[in-house]
């Protein structure tokens, strides 16, 4: 069997379409998109078609789009600025606990800086309160920022409600769209959206180029200072090649959204359904009626996680335990401590999120391949020996 990807939330293979549209841009059309030459406009002409192709995909205008290095780079800027530029306003920021580190480290940058940030809490779903929300909220809240669909167990939040309690109560909000956008539908104005954020190479697209979507009723604070660029908010040379290839990646992933989403959902809900029925002592994470297409999040009681990753790479399968961002950190995911799963079985966590290459036969390997090592580890494992011993009649 070759190498079977099963980790599309961490990053994406890149289309063979986004590659080829990205070529002439690193030796052939390699025009400072600033310049006043012919190659140098042709490029500048580039960027704004992608910037029209982002715009039509949340309905709204291109004036709306800024290009970023990322997903990390958009958060910073849509926290970092809205906060600072609107400090005379309120000083006071609503999260919640299971955002990306990008969010969460931005917040607590500020309250270095006097700000105040409540930190929701999530029901055992990884859902947001609406009642929580409601009396978070303060005369001088000034941002919500709240993801829209969860890079760890894949819950979809109720980001309309949200942004409608934002809009009841004049402030402004934002989310991290990044495991969202290209996956599922978005339409930031129905859905009372001020700022979002959103990284290419979660949708098939390069790394290291993003963008950030920002209501022209949002007072844009410059984040990188330096030159004119990205109408004198966001300085530095732009990443022409790796704008083009996002937009041609949107363009794909918009094209064929519905169709994909349900082939990957089909593939998604028989592997979590051949789990449940084939492996005792196991648990689905994050909403089954709410969730990504793709995302897969399940623990395994009686074993390590880590463990669990090395014996399916032993077998070519390339999956994670949590956010690849968390890579090293010896604490359980501070997602599932979010939602209330104890420590031990979180620490037994295995997420697969399936992308469009991904086949149904690489799925039933793949299956297949988490049993077994399940088993071995169970075997070798002292706390599963002692449940035996003390509750045989459990024992399937």
């Amino acid at each position: 069997m070759q190498q079977i990807y099963l980790d599309n939330a961490a990053t994406t293979p890149v289309r063979p379409e986004v590659e080829e549209v990205m070529q002439p841009y690193f030796c052939e059309k390699y025009g400072n998109p600033s310049g006043i030459y012919k190659m140098a406009s042709e490029c500048r002409q580039a960027l704004e078609t992608v910037r029209k192709q982002i715009g039509k995909t949340l309905k709204v205008s291109a004036e709306e789009i800024y290009f970023t290095s990322g997903g990390t780079e958009s958060d910073n800027w849509a926290i970092k600025s809205t906060a600072q530029r609107l400090k005379e306003k309120g000083k006071h920021i609503i999260t919640s606990k299971i955002e990306h580190h990008a969010v969460l480290n931005s917040c607590a940058y500020l309250e270095t800086q006097g700000f105040e940030v409540t930190y929701l809490d999530v029901d055992e779903w990884g859902c947001v309160r609406f009642d929580a929300l409601q009396r978070a909220i303060r005369k001088d809240t000034i941002l919500i920022s709240i993801m829209y669909a969860n890079n760890e167990v894949g819950t979809i939040q109720p980001i309309g409600q949200i942004g409608k309690i934002a809009k009841e109560n004049d402030i402004f909000f934002h989310t991290d769209a990044v495991q969202a956008y290209g996956q599922i539908p978005i339409d930031v104005k129905r859905e009372n959206i001020h700022l979002l954020s959103a990284s290419a190479h979660k949708f098939n697209g390069p790394k290291g180029v993003g963008f950030i979507y920002i209501d022209k009723r949002v007072p844009v604070m410059s984040y990188i200072h330096g030159g004119k660029q990205e109408r004198n908010h966001r300085a530095g040379t732009e990443n022409v090649a790796g704008i083009v290839g996002m937009g041609k990646a949107a363009e794909i992933a918009f094209a064929a959204q519905k169709e994909r989403e349900k082939r990957v959902q089909q593939m998604r809900e028989y592997l979590m359904k051949k789990l449940c029925e084939e492996i005792p002592y196991c648990r689905i994470n994050g909403s089954v009626a709410r969730r990504l297409p793709g995302n897969c999040n399940v623990s395994f009681q009686f074993i390590e996680g880590n463990e669990l990753l090395l014996l399916l790479d032993d077998k070519n399968i390339c999956a994670s335990a949590a956010s690849a961002c968390s890579t090293g950190d010896t604490a359980p995911s501070h997602v599932l401590t979010a939602m209330g799963i104890p420590e031990k079985l979180a620490r037994g966590t295995l997420r697969l999120t399936i992308g469009y290459q991904n086949t149904q036969d690489e799925i039933d390997y793949t299956i297949k391949c988490i049993k077994e090592a399940v088993k071995k580890l169970r075997e070798n494992a002292e706390d599963y020996r002692i449940y035996k011993e003390n509750f045989p009649c459990n024992m399937i």
